[in-house]
């Protein structure tokens, strides 16, 4: 079975469709899959539902989708510099479910492990826990998490054999491994591809039976979300 095709548009073929759920691997500007969602947002798709960690920036990343007005709700822990997000948010013009950073990344991990739900302390007691089921166990507050199921995910990996088994690049396993899990169908794009038995074994951070297609998108020029430096004295310079 040949995984790997030509272009982002060619491998998201097929799966795009108005009102569908997306999970977005990626933190920040780091290990997001930019030519996919280049090509998403070339699409013209509408309503969509995307769980990720956060939104990028303005005009990078999925702040390329919400410039757009693609999409309907944002599943997420962090607006951050994204002050479309926060635009659109405070305006009513989009739906936001904030999500703890850690719970967001367990309730794609449930999903892609058919765990409908679990219970956890965090958020407890905050507007995190309005509406949730609430349950006891050995005398502390635990409140119900639903795992999240979605219908395409797409993911950004450093290396991956012709398989589909891949490795990812230092801050960029983030949330990337857990939302390949999460979905129906995992697209993937990387910086190489290579042989079948070039990576060892237990390097594999992702098996490629969850990858069903993938495409090498690089060259990357890869951002810095904020850059902060120190200054510098004048016996320095």
């Amino acid at each position: 079975m040949n995984k790997l095709y030509p272009t982002a548009e060619a491998a998201l073929e097929g799966l795009l469709h108005d009102g569908m759920t997306i999970c977005a691997g990626g933190f920040g500007l780091c290990g997001i899959p930019e030519r996919l969602i280049d090509a998403i947002r070339d699409s013209g798709v509408t309503g969509l539902t995307i769980a990720s960690n956060n939104a990028g920036i303005d005009g990078e990343g999925l702040g390329k989708l919400l410039r757009t007005r693609q999409v309907r709700k944002m599943i997420s822990s962090y607006v951050g510099e994204n002050k479309e997000f926060e635009r659109q948010y405070l305006a009513g013009e989009l739906e936001v479910e904030f999500c703890p950073q850690g719970t967001l990344a367990e309730r794609c991990r449930a999903g892609g492990a058919g765990i409908p739900g679990f219970y956890t302390k965090t958020g407890v007691g905050t507007k995190v826990a309005e509406g949730k089921e609430v349950k006891v166990f050995d005398g502390q507050e635990y409140i119900l998490e639903r795992g999240i199921r979605a219908d395409l995910a797409i993911i950004k990996g450093w290396k991956a054999d012709e398989a589909g088994n891949l490795i990812f690049r230092k801050t960029a396993r983030n949330f990337n491994q857990p939302m390949a899990t999460a979905a129906n169908i995992c697209v993937a794009e990387v910086e190489e591809v290579v042989p079948v038995g070039s990576l060892d074994p237990d390097a594999i951070h992702l098996p490629g039976i969850y990858v069903k297609r993938m495409i090498v998108g690089a060259p990357y020029d890869k951002k810095i979300e904020f850059r902060t430096v120190r200054q510098r004295t004048s016996e320095a310079a």
